[in-house]
């Protein structure tokens, strides 16, 4: 039986003196567990091949070291019958185990990696360190003795395995921002722009300082230059706990053992670093303190990395003499055997390669449960008092959990900036810009110089115009949020800002984007009809043109947060502009009584009323017949309308404005919290 403990003089344990380790030649200076003073420190260390220097940094040491405990975590996924109907009998399935019995421990100073095959666990245990897994989490999960707090939430950094930006933002830029939200209100900006000067140049950012990060669509920096900006964003906040879901898929060896080494850096500032790692070479598994293996949610070791193979060899497992032992822990988690090549195996007994491989599966999972499981325990239960929050420190750990690293102006000022910064290239586009554009000079062509006395011809124009700017900003607005979530529940998720600092940023945000354009649109169409040619009226009309484009932007919105599916948003904002359309006035006039009602939800009828009453007024004329003058607001289409109580089209036009920006936010703060 071997025991998992780290052996002596391991790194990362010592509070005096540092420790300096190689790794395929490249040097790694290990710093001493020190106070927060030692981070204005005037001495430099420099690393003599890449040009790093950790004096005077955040990456130099960590301000409060953390130790990480978690034992017995089980965590299981209800299953859902996707070919169940209303009809069909209730078929319950039983609740899928994710993880069963995961126990570990991770002290500062050291660097855990988590291996498996893929769907073995490794994200879901991850993700439950984090503090961000849904559910239920069964068993114990401690930092420094105490349970995940806000406070221990703004001090952890966790890095997802596809990385998240606003793709027109540069590197700098992106780690700016990131820096105003995330770092203490007590720092000036200046301060902390410098914090993210020296994080760019310890992570090897420089040159690409000023690229913009990229997307799917819109080519950036490298994976492995995107991969470090996600680490740089955690590391501005200098954090205690790091967690890193496979940071080294899709990157070629080199740029992999680069990551790894900063990670290993990092540890050795007294950082507890945890990583996911799928499939590393036998460089970067030298670089791993301790390895926690899964096979099926199963842990079958969990321990030093220096005793794997002898662990496995006193069980019956060999790896062979050129083999990674990397791979051999994956052939052994998928249940391969591993001097037998798959395919070749036969059995007389008329069992087959999958038997054989679950076979080998529990076989593991039970020589873990008889070998390693209660020396664990031990080793946990033993250090229950090391990594206790002391009594007189006990309420820094657990005080901040309400506060916030900045006010709420600040954040709403910097989301502000963020978000006219990002939202530009989008709303001022070609495509958009030609679209507008396109519509609003063939209008103008269409109704060009319209004659006073045509009333149907301007009646129908005045509806054209609530319904194109109904239309247009409701669609582009349904996919807001259901872009933006992931981005959202991210920053959220890592105590970033509030929701409602955001959701105004991007109220104040949508007057700039969304209002030019309807300006443009309506002063090219506007004096090109024919209408009426007063300054006054022209105000008016692009005044309420632009309310009926806020008010429409809110039930995009709102439809986007509550649906969250664009395809079904979409859907349903299709049939409801379609009969905003049908009972907005213009096409019928004699509504059945059993179903008028639906005007009065309409808000594409109460722009259409509005526009008409500051179109025309009582002194206004039009040749109904041969030398025959007959009041503009007696033409049928005019007086079915009803334009005497104005006043409550404009307030129906309010509470909408309000009812549906306050239900947006209702479902966008509901849809997080699920």
């Amino acid at each position: 039986m071997i025991p998992p403990n780290e052996e002596a003089g391991a790194s990362g344990r010592s509070t005096s003196l540092p420790v300096v380790s190689r790794s395929e030649n490249m040097l790694v200076h290990a710093e001493p567990l020190t106070s927060a003073t030692n981070l204005n420190s005037t001495s430099s260390d420099r690393d003599p091949e890449k040009g790093i220097t950790y004096g005077n940094s955040v990456l130099r040491d960590s301000l409060r070291p953390v130790t990480l405990k978690f034992e017995e975590v089980m965590y299981s996924i209800r299953l859902c019958n996707r070919d169940a109907n209303c009809f069909s009998p209730p078929d319950p399935k039983p609740d899928r185990i994710v993880l069963n019995g995961v126990s570990g421990m991770v002290r500062p100073g050291e660097l855990l990696a988590m291996l498996g095959p893929s769907g073995s666990g490794k994200t879901t245990l991850l993700t439950a360190l984090a503090g961000r897994l849904p559910g239920k989490v069964s068993g114990s999960i401690t930092y420094n003795g105490q349970p995940f707090t806000g406070n221990i939430k703004r001090k952890t950094g966790f890095v997802t395995q596809d990385d998240m930006f606003y793709p027109h933002l540069t590197v700098f830029e992106t780690l700016t921002y990131a820096a105003l939200l995330r770092l203490p209100k007590k720092l000036t900006k200046d301060e902390k722009i410098e914090q993210v000067e020296l994080v760019i140049m310890e992570l090897g950012l420089t040159r690409c300082r000023n690229s913009i990060v990229g997307g799917p669509l819109l080519r950036g920096v490298s994976g492995g230059e995107r991969k470090r900006v996600s680490i740089g964003q955690e590391m501005l906040v200098n954090p205690c706990l790091l967690l890193l879901d496979e940071p080294t898929s899709g990157l070629d060896s080199t740029t992999a053992q680069r990551i790894i080494a900063t990670l290993q850096g990092l540890a050795r500032g007294g950082r507890t670093i945890v990583t996911t790692i799928h499939q590393p070479s036998s460089r970067l598994y030298q670089m791993f303190d301790k390895v926690i293996v899964l096979s099926d949610g199963c842990p079958i070791y969990s321990g030093s990395a220096r005793r794997v193979e002898e662990y496995f060899r006193t069980i019956g497992y060999m790896p062979g003499d050129l083999t990674n032992l990397a791979d051999f822990l994956l052939d052994l988690a998928n249940g391969v055997t591993p001097n037998l090549k798959q395919g070749h195996q036969t059995d007389p007994h008329g069992r087959t390669e999958q038997d054989d491989q679950n076979s080998m599966k529990q076989s593991l999972i039970s020589s873990y449960k008889k070998n390693l499981h209660n020396v664990l325990k031990v080793e946990l239960q033993q250090n229950v008092r090391d990594t206790s929050c002391p009594k007189r420190g006990r309420t820094s750990c657990t005080s901040s959990e309400m506060e916030w690293t900045s006010s709420w102006w600040e954040q709403f000022k910097v989301l502000l900036n963020r978000g006219l910064k990002e939202r530009k290239h989008e709303s001022y586009s070609g495509l958009r810009i030609f679209q507008v554009m396109s519509v609003s000079i063939l209008s103008g062509l269409l109704w060009w110089h319209s004659d006073p006395s045509h009333i149907q011809d301007q009646v129908g124009l005045l509806f054209f115009l609530s319904i194109f700017w109904g239309f247009f900003p409701l669609f582009n607005a349904i996919f807001t949020f259901p872009q933006e979530r992931p981005m959202l529940i991210k920053e959220r998720s890592s105590g970033m800002y509030r929701l409602s600092s955001y959701y105004f940023a991007r109220i104040a945000g949508d007057l700039p984007m969304e209002l030019v354009l309807p300006t443009i649109f309506v002063a090219i169409t506007y004096w090109m009809s024919g209408l009426k040619p007063s300054p006054l009226i022209f105000i008016l009309t692009l005044l309420i043109i632009l309310f009926n484009v806020l008010v429409s932007q809110g039930l995009g919105l709102a439809l986007g947060a509550v649906i969250r599916d664009v395809k079904q948003a979409t859907t349903l904002a299709s049939v409801t502009m379609l009969i905003f359309l049908l009972a907005g006035g213009y096409y019928i006039q004699h509504i059945p009584p059993f179903i008028a009602w639906l005007k009065y939800i309409s808000f594409s009828h109460y722009c259409y009323k509005l526009l008409i009453g500051v179109q025309y007024t009582d002194t206004d004329y039009y040749e109904c017949g041969m030398g025959v003058h007959c009041k503009v607001l007696d033409f049928p289409a005019i007086h079915q309308l009803g334009l005497n109580k104005m006043e409550w089209d404009l307030l129906a036009m309010v509470l909408m404005l309000v009812g549906y920006r306050l239900m947006a936010y209702v479902a966008l703060r509901n849809g997080l919290t699920q």
